[in-house]
């Protein structure tokens, strides 16, 4: 029995269907009643209040590993970061602890920070997030850590593919001919598709070699935003036009759509930290400890993976090309 945390997310819906297809025993735990998702019906789904230990207890029996995706990535204020990411993960990790099983935390590259010098920076490497989203993901590490010294810390950077709503506004941008960036030069970045992020952190729960690791889970080759709008536009075939936005103006966007999300009451994947990560001029990571101790190597270049999460939005009505 493996039990997953945030199986109704972008990420967790593709490790429960790849589970489910290996005929894995799935207990998923969800915060609220009517979370489940249709499409996985051999998944055994419990309610769990994140608070409550005994509850927790009783959702780890039988299990032989926790992988836990539940988090927060948008939020209208610092306080939730911190609340939904080190909060739940420490009652994840006191429910674990002293117990015979497999802890998966999957963190973020933002626990870490960029590149300061755009060499690919490791997993030792002396973390230094910039945004609140980053320091509440570190702070949920150490906490993890802390108290469950053997468990798994997994850190993906930019994950992509089919039900992904964040990388997909520039997509669905740029299928109305239209590419938004940021002044200043080239940006760089890794990423991952999200089926090969799943094949790692399945790697992660299974490696002898993994007890007490951490890894950054990336497909090896870097690119810039330039690449990526340029490959989705050649599969969609458009020549989108290119508006260059200077970086005052970007952090004013990201203050005026802060303040409508306080308005409306719904966090959006603009903001100022969202503008300050996107200036960085490298996010990138080193993939190698991954491929030497868990044989993990991500398969999917960007083209390829782009192409697969074109034809899902576009058979799932979320773009016209």
């Amino acid at each position: 029995m493996i039990v997953i945390t945030g199986g109704t997310g972008f990420i967790g819906s593709h490790l429960l269907k790849r589970l489910v297809t290996e005929g894995e025993s799935v207990r998923a735990l969800t915060r609220r009643s009517g979370e489940a998702r249709q499409g996985a019906p051999s998944v055994e789904w419990q309610q769990v209040d994140f608070s409550n230990p005994s509850q927790l207890g009783r959702a780890l029996e039988g299990a032989h590993a926790l992988i836990h995706l539940a988090g927060v990535t948008k939020a209208l204020r610092a306080t939730d970061y911190y609340e939904g990411n080190v909060l739940a993960s420490q009652a994840m990790a006191r429910a674990v602890s002293g117990r015979d099983l497999r802890f998966v935390h999957v963190s973020s590259l933002a626990a870490i920070g960029p590149s300061p010098d755009c060499v690919p920076i490791g997993e030792d490497a002396e973390p230094h997030p910039i945004t609140h989203y980053g320091k509440s993901k570190l702070e949920a590490e150490r906490a993890v850590r802390g108290l469950v010294p053997e468990a798994v810390i997994v850190r993906p950077p930019v994950v992509y593919g089919p039900r992904d709503t964040d990388v997909f506004q520039l997509l669905k941008s740029i299928s109305k001919g239209l590419v938004l960036e940021i002044a200043g030069g080239d940006r760089w970045f890794n990423a991952i598709y999200v089926e090969d992020l799943v094949e790692g952190i399945l790697a992660a729960a299974r490696s002898g070699r993994a007890p007490g690791r951490a890894y950054f889970l990336t497909h090896a080759k870097a690119y810039t935003w330039g690449d990526l709008a340029a490959a989705a536009a050649r599969i969609m075939g458009r020549s989108p036009r290119v508006l260059r936005v200077p970086v005052p103006v970007a952090r004013g966007v990201g203050l005026f759509t802060e303040l409508w999300s306080r308005i409306t009451g719904t966090p959006g994947i603009v903001s100022r930290e969202k503008i300050d990560e996107a200036v960085c001029k490298c996010w990138t990571c080193d993939h190698r400890r991954a491929a030497e101790e868990l044989g993990f190597r991500a398969s999917t270049t960007l083209e390829e993976g782009l192409a697969k999460a074109l034809v899902w939005y576009k058979e799932a009505g979320w773009l016209a090309y």
